[in-house]
């Protein structure tokens, strides 16, 4: 135990810079020096935090890089849900052409979640065992408590919502105990949520109403309602819409629906209720304003964020500019996630009526980019860019060719002192035709590393906390505060208000909402929606630029995933792709273990 807390530590120590190991020789730090003083509990507790993935609990248990911070999952949880696709090449996109193509084995692989959070549970009970008897304050020692305990249910729940049931461990496992311990079956998918929801109510005793600045960043009473109004809307839903299979292991008895959307109704509420937490709504461009929920740091509506200060070398920064943004690129890459022409289209014209657009209109005449894309909701500019995106004091190009005079299409070089094709191709292609601009910081420069982003992660905001409770209220019956909820999110973004509400009015509006923050792909599988709406091809389109008008006709690239070339095939999810494997690794490890049904 004392190579793990020692360990916690001096991990602690290089995230923070911190000189605890300037006072006492390394070798000499005791498990009684630890828990006598408070600044050592707290670097084994900020080690908790860093082990525990905040990027929507999507990180892979092989690629989870705590220091450098990038979580390859949340842009593959963008990637194999409906908003978009995967754009950097074939070496990049075998995993991601082999799950989304309906390839999953019993050998697991993609957004596996599993020895990362047993450890880091397992380091939790350690803390929590020791910091009871530590020499602190009493307030100290509950509030440290209460936060190791959600982040310990903060990992349960990235584990339920994959695998259902899993082993319940909330002591410290030692060589010598039982077999049956050591070797623990699986809990049922309910008593996972049981237990969630059951801490939640426990911590939020303990847990400061408010952060102070200096330690932002940290779990605050509201952070755990806003887990518990995550986690009892996915629960609720399960047991709406899923099925009980395995004795209850996996699935939720449908009539327990109405007592978890309950419980994510009132956790909904209580932050409400609490007058803590705001809108953002400071700029009158209803657009630059979205934007601004994600760059502007410690906003109002920020209720839990995971801190970065653009600092590769002994700071803290992470890769997402890099990523995701346009061209110029220090891998001459970028557009990480290519948005689906239908993901756009989610987004409704600013007078309120349907996106959806005539495909033999669109490819009939000659558009400009406004009246392509021109009068939209305000989200939709501060969520995607495309051909003619203002970007750092420039516009992006996606065009694919220069149509002349002649009518002949040019692809290479230039005509007239007009390149034939724009500079944003990827791989030597131009994806779909749009990338993702949430989350992107202008200022980032991209050509001078890769780890430069400064912008804080959004755990929790409260504009989600509006749609759970739409959700949650929906579905008790109370339409009413649904759609009061919906229309405060909407007039928010500058949209009108809707007259009436329902079930898909309310996943809409979520859809939008949330686009690449990692809820999609999460919410489908819990709808049991994702069976359908995961299955089938999506489309992108090309560019070609007019040289005699500078106006664009439009192409439609029909199943993106097989007309990249590179070995994709269509979309498709499997009915027992709503569980993870439990994999034959583990199975084989621990016999007790049984395997989730369609995996042999």
């Amino acid at each position: 135990m004392k190579r793990t807390i020692l360990f916690a530590i001096i991990s602690a120590c290089i995230l923070s810079s911190c000189d605890i190991l300037d006072k006492k020789p390394l070798g000499y730090i005791s498990d009684s020096d630890v828990w006598s003083d408070p600044s050592l509990m707290d670097s084994y507790l900020a080690e908790l935090y860093a082990q525990t993935p905040v990027f929507t609990n999507d990180a892979t248990s092989t690629e989870w890089d705590k220091y450098s911070a990038i979580q390859v999952g949340m842009f593959y949880v963008n990637e194999l849900s409906d908003e978009c696709t995967y754009n950097w090449g074939l070496q990049n996109r075998g995993d991601i052409i082999r799950y989304k193509g309906g390839n999953w084995t019993i050998r697991g692989g993609l957004l596996e979640y599993w020895e990362l959070p047993y450890k880091t549970i397992r380091n939790i009970n350690i803390f929590l065992d020791n910091i009871k008897m530590a020499n602190a304050s009493g307030e100290y020692i509950k509030t440290r408590a209460a936060e190791a305990r959600f982040l310990r249910v903060f990992n349960y729940f990235a584990m339920v919502k994959r695998y259902g049931g899993v082993p319940l461990i909330t002591k410290v496992q030692e060589l010598n105990d039982p077999k049956e311990e050591l070797y623990p079956k699986r809990n049922s998918e309910q008593e996972i949520y049981d237990f969630i929801l059951s801490e939640v109510d426990e911590i939020v005793k303990d847990l400061p109403e408010q952060i102070e600045s200096a330690e932002l960043g940290r779990i605050s009473k509201y952070a755990a309602y806003a887990l518990q109004s995550r986690a009892a809307l996915y629960a609720g839903s399960i047991a709406r819409y899923g099925k009980v299979q395995l004795d209850g292991l996996l699935g939720i008895p449908e009539n327990m629906a109405d007592s978890y959307y309950q419980k994510s109704y009132e956790a909904s509420k209580a932050i409400i209720n609490s007058g803590m937490y705001t809108l953002y709504d400071k700029e009158a461009d209803k657009t630059e304003n979205f934007k601004n929920i994600f760059l502007v740091k410690d906003n109002p509506e920020v209720i839990l964020a995971r801190k970065y200060n653009g600092v590769s070398d002994g700071g803290i920064a992470w890769k997402y500019d890099f990523a995701q943004s346009p061209k110029p690129q220090a891998w001459n890459a970028g557009n990480k996630n290519a948005p689906y022409l239908e993901m756009l289209e989610s987004f409704e014209k600013i007078d309120g009526t349907p996106g959806t657009i005539d495909r033999q209109e669109l490819t009939s005449g000659l558009y400009s980019i406004d009246e392509l894309w021109g009068n939209r909701d305000p989200r939709f500019h501060a969520t995607f860019y495309t051909e003619g995106t203002p970007w750092k004091g420039g516009t992006i190009t996606f065009y694919n060719g220069l149509i002349k005079e002649n009518g002949e299409i040019q692809s290479e070089g230039s005509y007239n002192g007009v390149l034939a094709q724009g500079d944003q191709s990827v791989d030597g292609r131009f994806g779909t035709g749009f990338g993702v601009m949430k989350y992107l910081d202008p200022d980032a420069n991209n050509m001078e590393g890769i780890e430069n982003s400064k912008t804080d992660y959004l755990v929790f905001r409260y504009g989600e906390i509006f749609l759970n409770l739409a959700e949650a209220a929906f579905e008790l019956g109370k339409p009413g505060e649904a759609l009061d909820a919906v229309n405060t999110i909407r007039n928010r973004s500058g949209m009108p208000s809707k007259t009436n509400i329902d079930r898909e009015a309310i996943r809409a509006e979520r859809k939008v909402e949330l686009a690449f923050e990692g809820h999609r792909y999460w919410d489908l599988r819990r709808w049991r929606q994702a069976e359908t709406v995961l299955t089938g091809g999506r489309s992108g389109i090309r560019y070609y630029l007019d040289y005699a008008t500078r106006k664009y006709k439009v192409g439609i690239i029909e199943n993106v995933e097989i007309s990249f070339g590179d070995g994709g095939t269509l979309p498709l999810f499997r009915p027992h792709y709503y569980y993870f494997p439990i994999t034959t690794t583990r199975t084989g490890a621990n016999p007790d273990l049984i395997e989730n049904p369609g995996y042999n």
